[in-house]
């Protein structure tokens, strides 16, 4: 429960106090900026593993001479990134590209991309692994505590009147309209920032975790159900790349939307947990 911490008014203030709220928890604040070192770590080590065979299958078992839905590649100096039938030139971003020493490389993502920059297969499993188990744990534990203390239901779930189209548009309409909420409603999820918090916590973050397991050689002995929950592990590993694609996207999204909701306050309160309330217009 957030508790209202408001400031001692100046007289020009009396009448109009700037409200001061608790919003987040020390552990919802270390929780949130370990995920951001653990993310970075994981996606740029990801990226280097993607590097070591830049195709994406489905369906159990994939190599060169297969179709790959997704391909990232060079031809005669080149660089270009296919989808299906859709190829699109990508020379000097990916495919093809200069290093920090101006060589010219031909490795779908560029060293700046990926950890470590080099070409290093083994040394990127271990960063990405290591700091899977660190994901996952974190999540787990965030989401056992999240059901205990009932934010899940309290602060995520949106009600019903929440919920019906009308209200829903609405929420689409003033977004963007740069309409942001004010005093008192600032303190609470809007409906669209709810569907996109538990799109991340129920079905973006499980399935990397699932999927990341399903690419387990060793589980697939102990744990066939994975297998055919995902269709087989080459369609485990695209699943998961799409789920990373998604948290990029949700991170991209975040990150313009705190920049627009105010930068400094928004990172205060991730950094002292207070955040000052947005004043309403009559204020």
């Amino acid at each position: 429960m957030s508790r209202t911490v408001t400031e001692t008014p100046t007289t020009a203030q009396a009448k109009t106090p700037r409200d001061v709220i608790y919003r987040h928890r020390l552990s919802t604040r270390l929780w949130h900026w370990t995920n951001v070192v653990t993310l970075v770590i994981m996606l740029m080590s990801g990226l280097m593993i993607f590097n070591a065979h830049p195709r994406l299958y489905w369906g159990q078992y994939g190599a060169n001479p297969d179709y790959a839905w997704l391909q990232i590649g060079s031809d005669e100096g080149e660089g270009y990134l296919r989808i299906g039938s859709a190829t699109v030139e990508t020379t000097g971003v990916l495919g093809v590209w200069r290093d920090g020493e101006g060589e010219l490389r031909s490795r779908a993502f560029p060293s700046w991309a990926t950890l470590p920059s080099g070409y290093n297969l083994a040394l990127a499993r271990q960063w990405h692994l290591t700091f899977a188990w660190v994901f996952a744990v974190g999540i787990f534990l965030y989401l056992l505590r999240s059901i205990w203390n009932r934010h899940l239901s309290r602060d995520l779930l949106p009600t019903r009147a929440e919920a019906t189209p009308r209200h829903v548009w609405k929420d689409v309409l003033d977004h963007l309209r740069l309409r942001f909420p004010k005093g008192e409603a600032a303190t609470r999820y809007n409906v669209l920032q709810k569907f996109t918090y538990l799109a991340v916590l129920l079905v973006l973050i499980p399935g990397m975790v699932l999927t990341g397991l399903t690419m387990s050689p060793n589980l697939n002995a102990s744990a066939t159900i994975l297998l055919d929950l995902f269709g087989g592990r080459q369609s485990a590993r695209s699943l998961h790349f799409i789920f990373a694609f998604g948290l990029v996207l949700f991170i991209v999204i975040h990150l313009v939307m705190v920049i627009l909701a105010g930068p400094l306050n928004e990172v205060r309160s991730m950094i002292t947990g207070h955040f000052r309330l947005p004043r309403e217009k009559d204020q």
